[in-house]
């Protein structure tokens, strides 16, 4: 598992901006980040260094953020592996909320960041680790 920071933005110019102005000045580095549009507001979704510190940075400066525990893959990055992931999650019953994902390069290293509804079942475990994907902890992104 390893900590997501979630950030409710007003949709407006410079709001992400502000974000990412307040983590450099705190000396958080994003490893990984998604936008998305929800009317009026926004939601960042973001893998950082030091999610504690960030989240606290955030909050200090007025903004809405909390931290989730997401399920994070990696392999090789090849055609199908994605196909692959969702095949395995779909046949041990892991209902998949929210997903993205990216490739590090070099190494062309795939990334899967997931939210998933329950615990990841130890078939599904294992399952991932046969068919060649790695699970990631906070660790594994300090080296991307």
């Amino acid at each position: 598992m390893i900590k997501q920071l979630n950030v409710f933005v007003e949709n407006r110019p410079g709001r992400v901006y502000r974000v990412t102005d307040i983590l450099t000045e705190n000396e958080i580095d994003i490893k990984a980040f998604t936008v998305q549009d929800r009317g009026e507001y926004g939601l960042i979704k973001m893998i950082v260094d030091k999610p504690d510190e960030a989240r606290l940075a955030l909050s200090e400066r007025g903004f809405a953020c909390a931290l989730k525990d997401i399920t994070a893959v990696s392999v090789p990055d090849s055609p199908g592996n994605l196909k692959r992931l969702t095949l395995i999650m779909n046949e041990n019953d892991v209902n998949i909320a929210d997903v993205f994902g990216f490739v590090v390069q070099p190494g062309n290293l795939g990334v899967c960041c997931m939210e998933i509804h329950d615990t990841l079942k130890q078939a599904a475990v294992d399952n991932l680790k046969k068919e060649g994907f790695k699970l990631l902890d906070s660790s594994d992104f300090t080296d991307l």
